[in-house]
């Protein structure tokens, strides 16, 4: 069992963190975000391909991770692989001692670096959820045999901000029939929004909630505009506002907030997933914060 399936099935409170592989193959900066955060995040998201842009396949990044000793969870995305490839991965990366994947759609192509190329999105998230799920137990998604079966921990999306909540939970529940064993959630902001959603999803499934630091009034604003599901509060617009344009205010009171919005989950969720985009060092104030 990995370290997160322990982690998920016990007590703990637990963080998970997001590295984006790099375009090219120098890791260093990323091995080194890695080795600084891995006390205080029990496993990292390697993202396939984030925001639609080519970077190295994150199976890889994952198996250079657990050769230091840091857990990986792969992201498994349908945007770019038809149901032949995207379960040669999952048991590539079984195979390479890789045991966390969570399961998504994926950006649209033409959001990214690459905008002609083609989608193939031939299985939808809860179809590569049940292909996942098929693997576990030992057959192909046609029902296939398999020379020796993987056991891989498998992780689903989740946007409690939906604009449809209902469809969203249903979807939530359609993802927990296929096999999906825990969540990670879009950012939140409006921690009683949460709590209104979980109450109607009344499920068991673990939930771990999306956290993303607000650097600035125009991120804020972006996000709000642009992100489905995310909308950040005026009042936590307003602070980031009052800290001014002084780099290492604006840094606390980002913190502060993101710190803020961990203590009021912890009630409510099995732990947080933290995306800092690019503010990975903020990582263990904010946690520290949270618990103190």
């Amino acid at each position: 069992m990995s370290r997160l399936a322990q982690a998920l099935s016990q007590s703990e409170f637990v963080v998970t963190s997001e590295l984006i592989p790099p375009k090219g193959i120098d890791l260093e900066p990323l091995f080194m975000k890695a080795d600084a955060l891995h006390q205080v995040v029990t496993a990292f998201n390697l993202t396939e391909s984030h925001t639609a842009k080519m970077s190295m396949d994150p199976v890889a990044v994952g198996h250079l991770l657990l050769d230091r000793g840091i857990e990986p969870i792969v992201q498994m995305t349908s945007r770019d692989k038809n149901r032949i490839a995207i379960q040669a991965s999952m048991l590539g990366a079984a195979a390479l001692g890789i045991s966390n994947i969570v399961i998504m759609g994926g950006d649209p192509p033409q959001n990214g670096d690459h905008p002609e190329a083609k989608g193939v999105f031939d299985l939808y998230s809860s179809q590569v959820l049940d292909a996942a799920s098929a693997l576990n137990a030992g057959a192909d998604y046609m029902g296939n045999l398999l020379k020796g079966k993987p056991a891989m921990n498998i992780g689903a999306v989740v946007n409690p901000g939906a604009s449809d909540l209902g469809a969203e939970i249903e979807n939530l529940h359609r993802k927990i029939a296929a096999g999906a064993g825990f969540f990670q959630s879009q950012a939140i902001y409006d921690v009683d929004a949460l709590a209104t959603f979980l109450d109607r999803a009344n499920t068991d499934a673990p939930i771990l909630a999306g956290i993303i630091p607000i650097k600035s009034v125009r991120m804020a604003r972006f996000m709000n505009e642009k992100v489905p599901g995310i909308d950040i509060p005026e009042h936590l617009i307003s602070e980031i506002e009052a800290a001014g344009d002084d780099s290492e205010r604006l840094a606390e009171t980002s913190i502060d907030i993101a710190a803020r919005i961990v203590r009021e989950v912890r009630s409510l969720v099995k732990g947080v997933h933290i995306m800092a985009i690019g503010w990975e060092d903020k990582i263990p104030a904010i946690v520290q914060r949270a618990t103190n």
